[in-house]
């Protein structure tokens, strides 16, 4: 079967096309036909080298994909149900979604909702699971249309996009922050009421700031985090999920002791099955599906490695459908 496999020894770390055989699959309790994956930007990461979050060598990337059951035996699934995997360490320490076939862990895999066909769900992924997990924490905090905007970083990335369409369907007023002007009539399209450069955020600021956001979505870290925080309305809350800045957050407690704000950090990986389950009920119920051909594009296993070298530059946008069967 055709793979991208990952090696790293005295050549060097090279990421290219392989063919493995099924028995090289790692161990697991459930054997899947892989109809789609993704290229998320972690995935990305591993396929460049741009950062070291490979933990095994070989190692087929890819931290999600939907696919069919080819043999179970774990009690939850059986041969022909469609099942989709986001995160648990795939792609990373266990050979992951961009190869024709994986064998993974029953008690990762969620079912597949109907509302969604493999591909379909491949344009969510793993980027649209978490957004809905950062829409969700908006919610739970009691952050309602109500009350002003929502500020949503890297809105053109896959986190970004599927977030700003979930929240202007749920009637939310959403300002979409881009360091990519030219996309500014793709985001409006999907549903924002503003495109604000990325600058704005992205330097040092004031540790206390004039009051303007609701609620956030955060995949930047660093500065931009620390100025949204500074910058949020009484009450108000700001879902952390990425790190494209930086991993470090230069912030003062005086919006969270002087506004009561909150943080809530979203993590995606490791979430309980049942925040899984009821993340992907949401997306079936709450997400426009006529938005997903706008935001996904589709390429082949092979064209994975060439758009890595392209999304780590930051030329691209939206979420990247991986047919590995092309």
């Amino acid at each position: 079967m055709q793979a991208i496999l990952i090696n790293k020894d005295d050549s060097g770390y090279r990421a290219q096309m392989s063919q493995i055989e099924e028995q090289q699959l790692p161990e697991g309790d459930v054997l899947i036909q892989v109809d789609y994956s993704t290229l998320n930007y972690k995935d990305s990461l591993a396929i460049t080298g741009a950062s070291p979050v490979v933990r095994n060598f070989p190692m087929v990337p890819g931290i999600d994909f939907a696919g069919t059951v080819e043999h179970s035996d774990h009690a939850d699934f059986k041969a022909g149900d469609q099942v989709v995997l986001n995160g648990f360490g795939v792609g990373e320490g266990h050979w992951g979604g961009l190869a024709q076939k994986a064998r993974v862990k029953g008690d990762w895999l969620v079912p597949l909702p109907s509302a969604f066909t493999p591909k379909q769900a491949m344009t969510i992924g793993t980027a649209g699971y978490t957004a809905m997990l950062c829409v969700m924490a908006l919610e739970q905090q009691g952050v309602n249309p109500d009350q002003g905007e929502i500020l949503v970083t890297g809105a053109v990335g896959g986190v970004g996009s599927v977030a700003v369409s979930l929240l202007a369907k749920l009637g939310y007023t959403v300002v979409a922050s881009s360091g990519r002007p030219e996309e500014k009539d793709y985001l409006l399209s999907l549903g924002a009421t503003q495109v604000m450069d990325r600058n704005e955020l992205s330097e040092k600021g004031r540790p206390l700031a004039k009051e303007r956001w609701a609620g956030a979505i955060d995949v930047a870290g660093s500065h931009t985090l620390a100025n949204i925080c500074a910058s949020m309305k009484y009450g108000g809350t700001v879902a952390a999920c990425g790190l494209a800045q930086g991993y470090d957050l230069p912030a003062t407690v005086m919006p969270f002791i002087l506004r009561g704000i909150t943080l809530a950090g979203i993590d995606s990986v490791y979430r309980p099955k049942a925040d899984r389950i009821a993340a992907w009920n949401r997306l079936a119920q709450d997400l426009d599906l006529t938005h997903l051909d706008a935001i996904m594009t589709e390429i082949t296993l092979g064209q994975a490695l060439e758009t890595a070298q392209e999304q780590m530059q930051g030329l691209t946008r939206g979420r990247f459908v991986v047919n590995v069967n092309a």
